[in-house]
């Protein structure tokens, strides 16, 4: 009995100590794991902070009537700047004194790219002014003075100037037009926000718009008109109501 009591205490130890050793074997490996995590993340961290990721190259995107090279010339200091520590407010300061850009979203491409994709504003027209004629985009944001009107942009005649509803309603007006019928329009005019008129170019035709609603209706309603009677044989384009275009 004394016999088999000792030895069973013995074979007890013995399981005791295997299931220790495999504990501590499985603390080492988490603990190793947990480490090399770390490490990891520190040293990814700590490369992306250091000069293996500085931008070497602005690369300027989506630009039409901006010239990209001078908007990525504005935005040098960001030279030398790890990736991940671009300062967006200088960014933003940088781009202020481009009245074209609307919007930009900045992309990092490592290991030494920033890519930086322009919105432009959309010019509606031009307004004339004492200085000459002011560019200007739907929201009535100056983009441009120049001493004579610009080629391509109609002349604005708004009743209340930029602030007004009636020229918030020829800005939709305009920037609804397919471009084959905005290249022909060369003036705007509204009094009211209900009453926006076009004038095409060359014939001098008129297009009785009325408000901005139905827009894109009306554009479609107007392309069928013109391609049944040209400008050149047309006084007036009536689609204030586009269910039932009119021609005089």
């Amino acid at each position: 009995m004394w016999r088999a009591s000792r030895a069973r205490r013995r074979a007890l130890r013995a399981e005791v100590r295997r299931f220790t050793v495999r504990q501590r074997r499985r603390r080492r490996i988490w603990i190793g794991v947990a480490v090399a995590f770390v490490v990891m993340v520190l040293g990814t961290a700590g490369a992306a902070y250091s000069p293996l990721f500085a931008v070497e190259r602005v690369d300027v995107v989506g630009t039409s009537q901006l010239d990209a090279a001078a908007v990525a010339d504005a935005l040098k200091g960001q030279v030398g700047t790890p990736l991940a520590m671009v300062d967006d407010s200088a960014v933003k300061a940088a781009l202020v004194r481009f009245p074209l850009v609307e919007s930009y979203t900045l992309e990092a491409r490592p290991p030494h790219d920033l890519i930086v994709r322009i919105v432009e504003r959309t010019p509606v027209g031009v307004v004339q002014t004492p200085a000459g004629f002011t560019l200007v985009d739907a929201a009535g944001v100056v983009l441009s003075t120049t001493p004579t009107a610009p080629a391509g942009q109609p002349v604005l005649d708004i009743t209340g100037g930029t602030e007004s509803d009636a020229f918030r309603a020829a800005g939709r007006v305009v920037r609804a037009l397919p471009d084959g019928i905005r290249s022909q329009v060369t003036a705007v005019s509204a009094s009211t926000p209900d009453d926006v008129t076009l004038t095409l170019g060359g014939t001098g035709s008129k297009v009785a718009w009325g408000s901005a609603d139905r827009s894109a209706e009306k554009a479609r309603v107007l392309d069928l008109l013109m391609q049944k009677s040209p400008p050149d044989r047309t006084k007036e384009y009536d689609v204030t109501s586009p269910e039932a275009g009119v021609i005089r």
